[in-house]
Formats: structure tokens, sequence, C-alpha cells
């Protein structure tokens, strides 16, 4: 212990300005200094009951984080502070026996502060305080039994106050670990609510918990925005693959290779019970999601995508418990994405959106209406079929399909006779152009066989 003082104190003051006292009287000094210590923490241990009152007391009045915890447990702080004391106090007389107990106790103090979520400042607080008051009691005990061993005190003033400052070191790194491991634990509960509720696998029972954790609330309205083919941020950034309006509130969740984004869009007004029809027995239809118009087009209009990101947008559903709908109306949508990139409205995009959803059936109907197109030069093909979209893109006009196509008008209609005479399909007939629009859309999305 003389050692350990003498290399503190020098390491902390440098050399002394005068010349240095005789080593041996140095020693006998620093020998008499810990003695003197030993002494008063001696009969701070035999009064450790009272110590700890007047800490509490004082952590009571000068500490409100502190003074929180006491009114739920004052038992449980009164044992805490009182088995910090006696750990501690116990190291000052025998350092090598108790220092590992009283680091085990500062370890405790930190780790249990941070799962309550006292704030580290007011731990190392009252750890100060703690560190102060013993020095006070060691200081006003010695002066009151032994007087003129007082000035000795000086000698072991370093050490005890770097005692402090280890500890405070302690709890601090305790708390620290704690407050990571909390942290995780906390993002990855985050994360497997999140994937839960958009895989439609979250419990009724388990939403207002879900809300108050992801700060959703469960009567809501939502939609999801599914995104592909954006390049991955650095681990652990956190930036989204694709930048939101300013203010638009977004939950992102990384599912394999697609990011989605829950995206809370407001709360749903409480409706009036409907009045049952006939004889009650006839199930209800499902309610209709109020949609302002053009709320989705805005969001879509805010974004920010970089190029050769596909990205898609679902309807908007009723309720947390439809997250996992709107995520797979989501995928539709970005199903239907060109594969240079863009973004897709499912609700602007419903024909699209059903082709996708029933690859088989797509695939066959193109097949079936584009089918005799294939036994064609794969140039002459592509023509026709890039003259039939651009005629259905501009509303049936040959004029404006022409100038799309840098080609007279009696181009485009010649080029869609021809298409009819090859597939037996007349353009003008509803049900017939419904099913070209289909097959086009399927040849355009679905992977050929």
């Amino acid at each position: 212990m003389p050692q350990v003082v003498r290399s503190r104190i020098r390491a902390l003051h440098g050399p002394p300005p005068v010349a240095p006292l005789p080593h041996r009287f140095r020693s006998l000094a620093d020998r008499e200094a810990v003695a003197v210590l030993h002494r008063a923490a001696r009969g701070l241990l035999e009064a450790l009951p009272e110590l700890t009152d007047r800490l509490v007391e004082a952590l009571r009045e000068q500490e409100p984080a502190y003074r929180a915890a006491m009114e739920t447990e004052p038992a449980e702080i009164w044992q805490e502070v009182h088995h910090s004391l006696r750990h501690n106090v116990a190291s000052l007389i025998q350092p090598r026996e108790s220092r590992e107990a009283a680091h085990r106790t500062s370890r405790w103090i930190g780790e249990t502060r941070a799962e309550q979520g006292v704030p580290l400042d007011a731990v190392m607080h009252a750890f100060r305080m703690g560190g102060a008051m013993v020095w006070q009691d060691l200081v006003d005990d010695t002066a009151r039994r032994h007087p003129e061993d007082t000035r000795l005190l000086v000698h072991v003033a370093a050490d005890v106050w770097n005692f402090v400052d280890e500890h405070c070191g302690v709890v601090a790194e305790a708390y620290r670990q704690a407050e990571r491991r909390l942290s995780w634990r906390r993002e990855n509960q985050q994360r497997l609510m999140t994937a839960a509720l958009l895989d439609g696998t979250a419990r009724i029972a388990d939403l207002p918990d879900a809300a108050a954790m992801l700060g959703l609330p469960v009567q809501g309205r939502y939609a999801v925005l599914a995104v592909a083919g954006a390049r991955r941020a650095p681990h652990g950034t956190g930036r989204p693959p694709v930048t939101l309006a300013e203010g638009t509130p977004s939950l992102w969740h990384t599912a394999g290779e697609v990011e989605l984004a829950v995206l809370p869009l407001g709360t749903l007004p409480v409706a009036d019970e409907p009045e049952p029809a006939g004889d009650g027995d006839a199930e209800a239809a499902p309610a209709s999601v109020p949609v302002s118009d053009g709320e989705l087009a805005a969001l879509a209009a805010g974004l920010t995508v970089p190029p050769g990101t596909r990205v898609g947008i679902s309807s908007v559903v009723d309720g947390l418990a439809s997250v996992g709908d709107a995520r797979r109306l989501a995928e539709t949508a970005l199903r239907t994405c060109p594969a240079s990139g863009g973004t897709v409205l499912l609700d602007e995009h419903l024909p699209a959106a059903l082709v996708v959803s029933s690859p088989g059936l797509g695939t066959a109907l193109a097949d079936r209406v584009l089918g005799p197109l294939d036994r064609l030069d794969p140039a002459d093909r592509d023509v026709l079929i890039e003259t039939l979209t651009a005629w259905l893109d501009s509303d049936g006009s040959a004029q404006r399909a022409g100038a799309k196509l840098y080609c007279h008008r009696n181009t485009v209609l010649n080029r869609l006779r021809r298409f009819e005479q090859l597939t037996g399909r007349c353009l003008t007939r509803p049900s017939d152009a419904v099913e070209v629009s289909l097959a086009l859309a399927a040849r355009r999305l679905l992977p050929p066989r």
C-alpha cells in the first residue's frame, strides 16, 4: 500500500519543487498515514448503517433520478448503498482481498441502473457523493479521536480519490455494456416484431405491444413500399435505399434482396357499427379504407429513387394487422416495375398486377394471343409488338402512336391490320382489346418459358 501511494502521488504531482526528504522518513510517514487510514476506515465500518442513512438521504435531496427510485423501492436502494459502502470501505483496509468483491458490486450497480433507465450521470454523481462522504467521515473521525494524526491523511488522499475514480470507471463501463446489450435486444425485438407484421404472422393479442414498441397506431392506415435493385448502404449506417419526402414517417426492414418500408398514413376515424342487414346471418362486407385523392401519388412523387432501382407501393390497408397484406401488394407492384427501374403504384397498374399474380395463366394468355407472332422473323415481330404497345398507350390514337414511333399514322394502321390478320383478334372489339393488353403485359413482365 505505501508503494502504491508514493507512485500515485508522484504520477499526479510530478517531482517535488524542493529537495526530497530522506527516504526512511518518507516511508515512515506513508506507513503511519496508512495506519491512520485503516483505523478510521474500521470506525466507518462500525457505523456503516448511519453512514448509509446519511448517503441515502443526501441522494434523495440532491439526485432526482434516485429520488424517483426511492419512492418505489426504498429498501432496495438502501441495501444497494449499504452493500457498496461496505465493500468499498473494506477495500481501503484490505485492497487485495476486497478489490474483486467491490468491483463486482460496482459492476452490478452499473448494470442494474442501466436496465432501470437511471441516467449514467446520476449514477456517477451518486458514486462521487459516496466517495466524498466517506472521505469527509475519515477526516472527521480522525480529527475527533486523534487530531494530531489528521495531517497524515494528506499522504493517502490521492489514493482514496484514485480508488473512487477507479470505481466510477467500473460503473461507467458496466453501465455502457448493459446499455449496448439492452439496445441490441430492443433493436432485435423491433426487427422481429416488424418482420412478424410484414409476414402477417403477428398475433392479434400482440398488436398493442407491437404498436407501443414501434411507435405505430393499431387503428391506422398503412401502405408498404418495396425496393429492389438498390445499392446496399454500408452495414450499420441505417441509411434507407430510397429517400422519402421530408417528414414522411417510415419503418424499414430488410427481407432478403428486398427492402421494405411500413408507411403509417394516419389514424382512421372510428365508425359507428353498421346495422345488421336482413336476418343478420349474412356476412358483413369488409369496410373500405378512405384514401385521399392523390395521397399515394404524392408520396411516390416525393421519392428520390437511385437509377436502376425498382420501387413498388401497395394500396392502402386498414389497421396494423393488415400490414402483411400491404407487403404482398407492394411486392406485386414491384414485380410489375420495369427492369430498368422506376416507381409503380399498385392502384395505377392493377391489370399488370393481375398478370404477375398468376404467372401461369398470364403466360398461357400470352402464348394464346401472341403465339402466332412468334412464327415471324424476330425483327418483324418486335415491330408489330412495339406498334401495338404504342397504340394502346396512346388510347387507340394512330396519330399519337405514329408520333411516338416516328412514322405515318397509315403505317400504324397497316401494322395493326396485319396483327389482326395474324392473330384473329379484332382490336375494336373490347374483349379482344382487353386480352391483347393483358397478353402484352404478360409478355413484358413474365420470364419466357
